[in-house]
């Protein structure tokens, strides 16, 4: 459901969710909070969601549908190395921009909803394709090491994570010089 379809209610019962679910995690986030937040009753917000499952995957969706948007376009006419910096440092910028759409992704991920998600959407069967066909592409013209591309994006992803949590903590600031040195650093990391 992209915010094209959806009305007010439903966008504000989203963003409500995605928040205190960011913050309080899924189980401290009831629906009752979720509804109030949003400025709605309970029996409004399931009468747009079938139960709160499908809520948290319906935030799922709508994050995933922005990040497609404005991280994942590619140039196929540039250098790999300058594709792929492009792509991780709009990834990186999008998160810090959006903090908590990142917090929920990370504990989404991280909990039983996202292994099934993976389970069902392997990468290279969702917008990450975009990074797959770079990899496999670049693994194909001995640019970067020829390591799957799961745990390419798991290299390359996971420090993203872990600065992004240092940073939303306050333990120092990423800012667009050390983000273009992190990624140059990423591209380092997996370049032949």
């Amino acid at each position: 459901m992209t915010q094209d379809r959806m009305n007010k209610k439903q966008a504000s019962i989203l963003e409500a969710a995605r928040d205190l679910i960011a913050e309080n995690g899924f189980h401290a986030s009831p629906a009752a909070q979720i509804a109030e937040k949003a400025g709605v009753g309970v029996g409004t917000m399931y009468r747009y969601f079938e139960n709160k499952d499908a809520l948290v995957y319906e935030v799922h969706k709508e994050i995933e549908f922005r990040l497609h948007s404005q991280v994942f376009q590619d140039d196929d006419s540039l250098p790999v190395r300058e594709r792929f910096i492009r792509i991780y440092t709009r990834l990186f910028n999008y998160l810090i921009q959006h903090p908590n759409d990142y917090k929920f992704l990370e504990q989404f991920y991280n909990s039983p909803y996202g292994i099934k998600k993976r389970r069902e959407e392997p990468l290279g069967n969702t917008k990450y394709d975009l990074l797959k066909k770079l990899f496999v592409y670049a693994k194909s013209q001995q640019i970067i090491k020829d390591i799957h591309e799961d745990i390419l994006f798991g290299l390359c992803f996971g420090p993203i994570s872990f600065l992004l949590k240092d940073h939303l903590r306050g333990f120092f600031d990423l800012n667009e010089d050390s983000i273009q040195m992190i990624v140059e650093a990423l591209w380092d990391a997996i370049k032949r």
